[in-house]
């Protein structure tokens, strides 16, 4: 196989104002997934993510590798394995995010939230500023674990309260008999864009 910087050197893309559109990419790799600043792809034949970023975003490379760095062996964080001037490589989690779990109806454990927490903490612990926890960065695994992915503003000084929002949503309306524990992709995208614009609010 490859050299890792060999494969994120064949990621080739083309840019305009409102989106990034992949072009070349080597035959090992299996796209996954695109995010605002970076292109992911599973590694054929291994349980390992190549995280390509653009241009503009490298610099974002090297944070979330120290992060890593700062985490390892941690049991709610995906392991780093390698990093480069645009690319990390790290652990390929399988399983769903909260957000999907919500979408499909399965119900999300009031102990998944206790162990969110627990990693939180654990971050903390670490110097780190968890930040940006939401809903599609969240896993729950086949075997019922929790991992937290995209680790990239962890290291930010401003104060997050969106996994806080998160949480007291979770209680105040999900933890209700009645609530549906099935929520339509529309809905769910809705709120979220009217909290990010704080018009709605999830918070006590």
């Amino acid at each position: 196989m490859k050299q890792y910087k060999q494969l994120a050197e064949s990621v080739k893309f083309s840019r305009s104002r409102n989106w990034t559109r992949l072009q070349e990419k080597d035959d090992s790799l299996e796209f996954i997934g695109a995010g605002r600043s970076a292109f992911a792809f599973r590694v054929k034949e291994t349980n390992l993510v190549l995280k390509v970023f653009f241009p503009e975003f490298r610099r974002i490379a090297q944070e979330e590798a120290d992060i890593y760095k700062a985490l390892p062996n941690h049991p709610y964080f995906p392991s780093l394995y390698d990093s480069g001037e645009n690319y990390i490589v790290i652990d390929y989690v399988d399983g769903l995010t909260l957000f999907e779990c919500l979408a499909k109806g399965i119900p999300i454990e009031e102990e998944k939230i206790k162990e969110i927490d627990e990693a939180l903490k654990l971050a903390r612990a670490k110097g780190l500023n968890p930040s940006d926890i939401h809903l599609r960065n969240i896993i729950l695994t086949p075997e019922g674990h929790i991992k937290i992915i995209d680790v990239a503003r962890f290291k930010q000084t401003k104060n997050c309260n969106q996994w806080d929002d998160l949480k007291h949503a979770f209680y105040k309306f999900y933890m209700k008999r009645y609530f549906p524990k099935r929520i339509p992709v529309m809905v769910m995208n809705t709120i979220a864009a009217l909290y990010k614009r704080k018009i709605v609010r999830l918070g006590s």
